[in-house]
């Protein structure tokens, strides 16, 4: 439970007329019909109706078009009212049911008051004064089309309903208290066709067979939940059985695991499955705390608006992440493990401890983020999480330096909001943010004010200064330390660090100075500081110390120093510049750099070309110094960079050739040792390392050898087989994709028609992501519009859509004509892909937007649809600041490759 603090004066006034309430008559004479003049709130419920469990019965066959159900809700009415707010939308409900606490019952009235936000009022007949009820609502609804809610996916021809209502989403399904710290048990039951099985976020306790064809399967009631956690799946499954999970000194018990896969795909579950009791294990050691739930189950989703959902103890998954075969792309096999781990941690940062409210969800996404970062590293070393952590950080630091970024902490406005709030600030800043103070405070008291974090609020609620409280008491630190973590939470940006080298005084002298790192064109107000936890690499070692002020000296211990490094270790959330000199000696040194530094390295110049301090030669002569590297992650480094200035920057086709030429001087040797097929005993990241470089050769700088290579797999993939269907097990799993783009752009609509054909008869997961990759790079040809109509339909599912679209924004034309289909079709993208996807229209349909007519066409577009949007006008404003600061860097940088 959460500590006791000071009740505000109204919480005591309503505690008193709840006391006074237990002796006076449970129903208070009213004019019938006369209500109480209270307007919809579309924030947060009121807190003088708070659930305190739910019994949900479900009838849910996915072959009809709707269902139907029942929901009996325990509550407690804190005050005497005439009504009670809660949340429903798109729902019919046909009956309302009161019983007061003696027992008598009376019909309430449910009204749809604010329909568009899912805020619903149930009427009394007359004031009730406080005390417990129960409110029995029977009611029907459609299948979501839109992946929230209950919905409906088809897959191989066979119709599956399950559940994804994170985050406000669980209003469609049934009518709640949607909102995260009304947490309660839930007990379920599903009445389902005798022919379909079902599965739910505890073990199925009774199964009864009923009359016509349909049976009850009732589940064990949950540990305290959210709404958003609650799930349940129904269809044809197949549920195979995965190794338990042994006791530990954690959890005394075996738990069961399961893999649940669409018809026909349960053998493809087993090697996700396998990797699972470790994970779990790992992060009950790290915790202290056993798996909390009754069972695991993992279930591969058919179609799903997010890469995955922690529901307690029924995790779902984007299909390809779990049906994984022997020779499935060794990227899916690291995402598989990374994003399992990421969901397991949940179990305990989200599940067990939830956030109190939506402005805190970097507590759940942060937390995830950071946790599989540790177990990655502990049972994978070899996929190297330390590095992803920093290219987590330096892909959110992109987003942060935009004004129009959101803070880690970000105040929650309404709905549009809590729904553009799983974006990289939440995670990957959130992660970077937590490590940085990790490692301040030293690893294992971090770990030690987790646990006290974990055990303090189990089976409840929490925010942020739950979390810096317990991290300050177990490291024994005070009000400086909480206002320095607070300073990255509450405020967008990310931290610059001017350093100076000054060995002219008795000892050599580190000048630091800190403001918001702001990139060329941006009006942002660069006097912000924040506490930095600045560690600088000396030859010699490595010195930290607290940046709280604007400037600060730090003395160096010993003689003055040859090179020096800002950011040891890439520990720290914040960018550096330095001076040329400086710089440009840190660049003579990077074969003493850690790896992590050498990324820290790539990203400095990154932010100095993209502020203007530095031009496109300084770029690739940090590119030719970093390529040769052994590590893929530090060779492939410089290569966004040197993209974009291929794209945006050269003059002319003279200009560009010798941007190509510089790439394939770098990387085309390294291409051609590693091949176009997987080699016998080779490793996963020679395989990833092929990938990437293949990727970036052949679709971005267009060298001719890596397409001609390609072309031949392509082509080969293409040419149909006996029975009709094409040959794509002919191309490397790795490269099936790239090739397949290759292919399609040199044979054209043939091959866009072949490719659209096979795709609706095409059940696995991965074959399809490569064929819709392929077709979603001909948006700039003329098989562009068909591509995108074909992306409308229902062979495509919702889930796949942005493969298509987002595919040829690189250039101009492609740009222009996604752009001119989606003004022409805005309305049916709409109706497909509904309002979780509204905060991301902006950044879909006009994102790599490079002019300040692209930032014109898209504000005169979206701005007077705003209202309809929710979270749309933060992508808008995102996507055209975005769009100016690019027009503002390529006036500047045009040219400066020579």
């Amino acid at each position: 439970m959460r500590g006791i603090r000071r009740l505000p004066l109204c919480l005591v006034v309503l505690l008193a007329s709840f006391c006074l309430a237990r002796a006076i008559p449970a129903f208070a004479a009213a004019p019938l019909g006369a209500r109480t003049s209270d307007t919809a709130p579309l924030g947060k419920l009121p807190r003088w109706a708070v659930p305190q469990s739910y019994d949900l019965h479900l009838r849910v066959d996915p072959r009809q078009n709707d269902y139907s159900g029942s929901v009996t809700i325990k509550l407690q009415l804190k005050q005497s009212s005439d009504h009670l707010w809660l949340h429903g939308q798109e729902l019919k409900v046909s009956k309302v049911t009161i019983t007061d606490a003696t027992g008598k019952t009376q019909q309430g009235k449910y009204i749809a008051a604010a329909p568009k936000q899912g805020v619903a009022r149930i009427d009394f007949d007359g004031v009730l004064k406080p005390q417990p009820l129960t409110l029995d609502i029977a009611f029907s609804a459609p299948f979501n089309g839109q992946l929230q809610g209950l919905y409906k996916v088809t897959d191989a021809y066979q119709p599956y309903a399950m559940t994804q209502m994170e985050p406000i989403s669980a209003r469609y399904a049934f009518p709640s208290f949607d909102e995260p710290d009304f947490k309660t048990p839930f007990t379920l039951h599903l009445t389902i066709p005798a022919d379909e099985v079902a599965v739910a976020n505890t073990q199925q306790v009774k199964q009864t067979q009923d009359a016509d064809g349909w049976k009850t399967l009732s589940f064990t009631p949950t540990e305290p939940l959210p709404t958003y956690l609650v799930a349940w799946a129904v269809g044809p499954w197949d549920i195979v059985a995965g190794p338990d999970i042994p006791a530990t000194q954690w959890r005394d018990h075996v738990t069961k695991l399961r893999g649940v896969a669409p018809h026909g795909q349960g053998a493809r579950m087993q090697r996700a499955l396998a990797q699972t009791p470790a994970i779990i294990e790992t992060e009950e050691d790290y915790y202290g705390f056993g798996y909390p739930w009754d069972k695991l189950d993992l279930l591969a989703a058919p179609d799903f608006s997010a890469g995955a959902m922690e529901n307690a103890g029924l995790v779902t998954f984007r299909d390809w992440l779990l049906l994984l075969d022997p020779d499935s792309p060794a990227r899916y096999v690291q995402s598989s493990f990374n994003v399992i781990a990421h969901e397991l941690a949940h179990q305990w940062t989200g599940d067990t401890v939830t956030m109190t409210w939506w402005n805190d969800i970097w507590l759940n996404e942060a937390f995830a983020t950071w946790m599989q970062q540790k177990v990655t590293e502990k049972l994978h070393p070899d996929y190297r999480a330390d590095l992803d952590r920093i290219e987590g950080a330096q892909g959110a630091m992109a987003n942060d330096s935009l004004v129009s970024a959101r803070r880690i902490r970000q105040p929650i406005t309404g709905n549009g909001d809590i729904m553009t709030a799983f974006d990289s600030i939440t995670y990957k800043k959130g992660a970077a943010v937590l490590g940085m103070f990790e490692s301040f405070v030293g690893p294992d008291i971090f770990q030690k004010g987790m646990r006290a974090y974990i055990a303090g609020h189990k089976f409840g609620n929490a925010d942020a200064d739950d979390l810096i409280d317990a991290i300050a008491t177990a490291a024994g630190k005070g009000d400086d330390f909480k206002r320095d973590f607070r300073s990255f939470l509450d405020q967008s940006g990310v931290p610059v660090i001017k350093t100076k080298l000054d060995c002219g005084g008795r000892q050599p002298v580190l000048q630091l100075a800190q403001s918001r790192y702001l990139p060329l064109g941006s009006t942002g107000d660069p006097n912000m500081k924040w506490g930095v936890p600045v560690c600088v690499r000396f030859p010699h070692g490595v010195q930290c110390r607290m940046l709280e002020q604007t400037q600060a000296n730090m003395t160096i211990n010993g003689q003055c120093p040859a090179w020096y490094m800002p950011n040891a270790d890439a520990r720290g959330y914040y960018r550096y510049s330095m001076d040329k000199g400086d710089l440009d000696k840190l660049g003579g040194a990077l074969g003493t750099l850690s790896d992590a530094e050498r990324l820290s390295y790539a990203d400095a110049i990154d932010a100095g070309f993209r502020r203007g301090d530095l031009h496109a030669d300084d770029v690739l002569a940090a590119m030719r110094a970093l390529a040769p590297s052994k590590t893929r992650q530090v060779a492939l480094a410089p290569l966004d960079t040197v993209k974009w200035i291929y794209r945006h920057t050269a003059r002319d086709d003279a200009q560009r050739a010798r941007i190509a030429q510089a790439v394939s001087a770098a990387y085309l040797q390294r291409m051609q040792a590693l091949g176009f097929e997987r080699k016998a005993g080779e490793s996963a990241d020679d395989a990833l390392l092929r990938s990437s470089l293949a990727d970036s050769l052949a679709l971005d700088f267009r060298l001719p050898q890596v397409r001609a290579a390609l072309l031949t797999q392509g082509d080969a993939a293409l040419k149909r087989g006996d029975d009709g269907r094409l040959n794509l097990g002919a191309a490397n799993p790795d490269l099936l994709g790239t090739a397949l783009s290759v292919a399609t752009s040199v044979r054209g609509k043939p091959a866009v028609d072949a490719l659209i054909a096979e795709i609706g008869k095409t059940t696995d997961a991965a074959k399809r992501n490569a064929m819709l990759i392929a077709l979603g790079q001909q948006g700039d040809t003329s098989e562009g519009d068909q591509v995108r109509d074909f992306a409308l339909s229902k062979q495509v599912k919702v889930g796949e859509m942005r493969m298509v679209l987002s595919g040829a924004r690189d250039t101009q034309a492609g740009r222009d004509a996604l752009w001119n289909w989606f003004t022409r079709h805005y309305d049916q993208m709409l109706a497909r892909t509904g309002s979780f996807a509204d905060g991301e229209l902006p950044g879909l349909v006009a994102g790599g937007g490079c002019s300040p007519s692209d930032a014109d066409r898209l504000t005169a577009f979206f701005t007077p649809k705003l209202g309809d949007l929710p979270g749309a006008d933060r992508g808008l404003a995102q996507t055209r600041e975005a769009t100016l600061l690019c027009a503002a860097l390529k006036a500047k940088q045009t040219g400066s490759a020579r």
